[in-house]
């Protein structure tokens, strides 16, 4: 049975990491939001299960992914769930509770990115947020895409297995996760994260890995692979570049 990933069609977003790690395992999925409204699937199709005020346990915004009658929403969550069937996770509950720290820090930083141009409200426009936006994103490019960039370079050096992944000797989602977070900083940020990851060779070096792995590199030759855009987490706005 093919799970059905629900995000929106639009953008890469948090359902990016999810998507991802499908496509690397060459799992069957729907990305029922980009289907066709016709056949029951489209937008709508999503938004009725999270206006569902039946539901005793709805997930809070997409992403969401339906396995069978299981509903889990948070990216975090949803590849902690799927990874074992993936494959893309270790035996060992100490790999299993490292790598979901490892994502969970990811989606710390993700957070953090999508705030410099959204730090008062995500209801309101980027253009109404500008002079608080333009402070955030000093604080980011200055202090705290270096740092987070150094903790990920840290953990690859000193990962038992080896330095070819950020847990244990084979591929990871955190690895996938890893890849798409240097993809959306060197967009947002290209400046900025240039000069952090200058001194991150071995990050580098695991992207460029992910990037060339079959699987993720037809992924992303593919129209499924939702160009970067200003409506997602990542958006380019110079004047946010900060290096």
């Amino acid at each position: 049975m093919a799970y059905e990933l629900h995000y929106w069609p639009t953008i890469q977003g948090r359902g990016e990491f999810v998507r991802l790690a499908l496509e690397a395992a060459g799992a069957p999925y729907i990305d029922v939001a980009r289907g066709d409204e016709a056949k029951g699937q489209g937008v709508p199709a999503m938004m009725r299960i999270l206006d569902d005020r039946k539901a005793p346990q709805p997930p809070f915004a997409p992403p969401f992914l339906k396995d069978g009658d299981l509903v889990i929403g948070q990216t975090a969550a949803i590849l902690h769930h799927i990874a074992p069937e993936l494959k893309l996770v270790a035996r060992s509950e100490r790999a299993r509770v490292w790598t979901q720290q490892i994502q969970l820090t990811i989606a710390d930083m993700v957070d953090e990115a999508h705030d410099t141009h959204h730090p008062i409200g995500v209801g309101l426009y980027y253009e109404d947020q500008k002079p608080e936006a333009l402070r955030r994103a000093a604080e980011f490019c200055g202090a705290r895409m270096p740092k987070f960039v150094a903790w990920f370079e840290h953990i690859v050096k000193h990962n038992p297995a080896g330095s070819r992944h950020l847990v244990g000797g084979k591929l990871s989602y955190a690895d996938l996760s890893l890849f798409q977070l240097v993809e959306g900083l060197r967009y947002a940020f290209p400046r900025a994260a240039e000069k952090a990851l200058a001194k991150a060779p071995l990050v580098l070096q695991l992207h460029d890995r992910v990037a060339a792995l079959p699987k993720v590199a037809a992924y992303l030759r593919s129209t499924r692979r939702i160009p970067f855009n200003e409506q997602g987490i990542f958006r380019c706005y110079p004047e946010l570049d900060l290096a």
